[in-house]
């Protein structure tokens, strides 16, 4: 699934610092390029037919209107996240948005010094940002223009024209419907043909759209879209596996449990008796159709900032 994502600058006006802690994050796009740096477990990203893994220390660039989901695995994956707007960099050649990355990993592009650099600078910027000290907004600002620089500088990247752009937008839009369809139907039966006629275009064309866009089947998808749905009904509270199951849109328990059973190597019971263990106040939960996540508080953020970093 790609949900298109509106993204808040509550401190500066293009710029976003926050640690997360990620179990599950469905297919979502949004214009800000981000910077993950993971602290602690291990990041599955898939981007279409690529399939990235971050582990502990490892930075990872996911660039502007580029679909993108998380996975952790059996356990919870925290990293801190830097995200930058194009309109950050109004004046900036080239655009943000028209860059197309060839790789994700700055590491193997970056000599020792350079890669030590590169986390210096992000764990400067993060902690003016969460520390907020005098003027601390325009040094983030310069921070994260000396970020791009020397990304723009080590990995390599293409500069999209006008058509390319053009295209990459008609796609998003399609997409666009697609998860809107699949949300307003997911709990029922539903079939690709049903879309494909509200579309105009053929059930090929279309398998073919998917599977280019998602790397999975549209069936695969809506199974991904009721499993997070099942997995919010019991982090919420819901504790009989049979309601779970119908009111997430499986039809079948048995196929429901192997589910579960293939994504995180628990049954529903088992994972719904974990998915409501107590976190601290200090974090708090996100539960939606598309994720389980948590976010921290500034100054738990710095705790464990500080601590991931000494």
């Amino acid at each position: 699934m790609r949900e298109v994502e509106i993204i808040r600058h509550p401190q500066i006006d293009g710029l976003h610092v926050f640690l997360d802690t990620v179990d599950y994050r469905t297919p979502h796009v949004h214009r800000e390029l981000e910077l993950l740096w993971v602290f602690d477990g291990r990041l599955t990203v898939r981007s279409g037919a690529l399939q990235r893994e971050a582990g502990p220390d490892d930075i990872m660039l996911i660039g502007s209107n580029q679909t993108h989901e998380f996975y952790s695995g059996k356990t919870s994956c925290t990293f801190l996240c830097l995200q930058i707007a194009p309109d950050l960099l109004r004046n900036a050649r080239p655009a943000l948005e028209t860059v197309r990355w060839e790789e994700a990993f700055p590491k193997p592009r970056m000599t020792g010094k350079e890669y030590a650099d590169l986390k210096q600078r992000l764990l400067s910027l993060a902690c003016e940002y969460l520390e907020r000290p005098p003027y601390y907004e325009l040094d983030c600002v310069g921070q994260a223009h000396l970020l791009l620089c020397g990304l723009l500088k080590a990995l390599p990247h293409q500069v999209l024209s006008p058509e390319e752009l053009a295209e990459r937008d008609r796609r998003s839009e399609r997409l666009r419907r697609l998860i809107a369809f699949v949300d307003k139907n997911y709990r029922n039966r539903i079939r690709l043909t049903d879309f494909a006629e509200s579309e105009g275009l053929s059930m090929s064309y279309l398998s073919h759209f998917v599977k280019q866009m998602l790397n999975q089947s549209f069936q695969e998808y809506v199974n991904t879209v009721r499993f997070s749905a099942a997995c919010k009904l019991m982090a919420s509270g819901q504790t009989k596996m049979l309601d779970v199951c119908l009111d997430a849109g499986f039809s079948d328990y048995r196929y429901f449990s192997q589910t579960f059973q293939k994504r995180v190597g628990l049954t529903p019971e088992a994972y719904s008796r974990q998915a409501r263990v107590a976190v601290p106040e200090e974090a708090k939960i996100h539960r939606s159709l598309h994720s389980l996540e948590r976010f921290y508080s500034r100054e738990k953020s710095l705790e464990l900032l500080r601590s991931f970093t000494s």
